[in-house]
């Protein structure tokens, strides 16, 4: 009997070094586990824009502007999906549509939003820019207009941690500050501080009435954003002389990686959702010549 309950306490000896060892090698691989330096959106085509391996930088401010109808929300939506299937939280931010509007943008290209949504990984929540504006104007004049904004309890959930946010739209916010270029501009400056000190890779959309850079030199439209944002991603309605409408795509900057300057064919597909093809790119020729939108 005795020498049974020697064996018992060896093999339960054995047991808990097994389990000491296998907890020590679990916490090494956790050391040992990289940090990702680029994010890829998964967007077909359009992460082969960028050199081999390479993709947006974590923690980049990236603006995606383009014309009215151009597929900027699709395009953002289409991002944070294909992050959410990857486990990644993603916060969409509106100041225009509804969350019932955008989750059925989502359903309609048979993305599961709704599952996201339940999972913890996609929120999608809807802001007012005129009280936004308003919470401005009463931080100013309450710090003397020092700069002394807290952008986090204006915007941001406590009980949501993104790794990727949309703001959707710069504009709208802008409109918000009519007549007060300056004070949207300090806050600009604060919601980008932030953005950057939490390392939130972000898109900002931004709808500009034509794409003023193409064929010249790059003049900023509207309030002064660009020189705050680490990548510039436009999208364009393209018009041929038939009358024919297409989209395209470009990655005009983009801050610290290496990307393929070209402005290539995108499109949205009912039912399936955005594609880019990285290697068509667009040409002017005496049968097909277009203009930019």
């Amino acid at each position: 009997m005795a020498k049974k309950k020697k064996v018992n306490k060896i093999s339960n000896s054995k047991k808990r070094i097994k389990n000491l060892k296998n907890q020590f090698s679990n916490k090494k691989e956790d050391v040992k586990k990289p940090i990702e330096k680029f994010l890829k959106t998964g967007i077909k085509g359009f992460d082969s824009l960028f050199e081999k391996g390479m993709g947006i930088p974590n923690g980049a401010a990236v603006l995606v502007e383009g014309g009215p109808g151009s597929g900027k929300t699709i395009f953002c939506l289409a991002a944070a999906n294909e992050l959410c299937k990857k486990g990644k939280k993603c916060l969409y931010m509106s100041f225009e549509e509804s969350e019932e509007q955008l989750i059925g943008h989502m359903e309609e290209f048979n993305w599961k939003a709704k599952d996201f949504v339940k999972k913890g990984l996609l929120r999608i929540t809807r802001f007012d820019a005129i009280d936004v504006s308003r919470s401005i104007e009463a931080l100013l004049s309450a710090a003397k207009k020092e700069l002394l904004i807290e952008v986090e309890p204006m915007f941001f959930p406590d009980d949501f941690k993104p790794d990727f946010v949309v703001i959707d739209s710069l504009t709208s916010i802008s409109s918000a500050f009519s007549g007060e270029e300056s004070r949207f501009r300090i806050y600009m400056e604060q919601l980008f501080r932030y953005l950057e000190k939490n390392k939130i890779t972000n898109f900002l959309i931004r709808e500009v009435s034509s794409p003023s850079h193409v064929g010249s030199t790059f003049q900023e439209q509207g309030e002064a954003v660009s020189f705050l944002s680490d990548g510039i991603i436009v999208l364009y309605n393209v018009i041929y002389d038939s009358g024919g409408r297409t989209a395209a795509i470009e990655i005009l900057k983009m801050r610290g990686v290496s990307f393929k300057k070209r402005i290539v064919e995108m499109k949205i597909i009912n039912g399936k959702g955005l594609e880019v093809n990285p290697d068509k790119i667009l040409k002017k020729t005496k049968k097909d010549n277009f203009s930019l939108t």
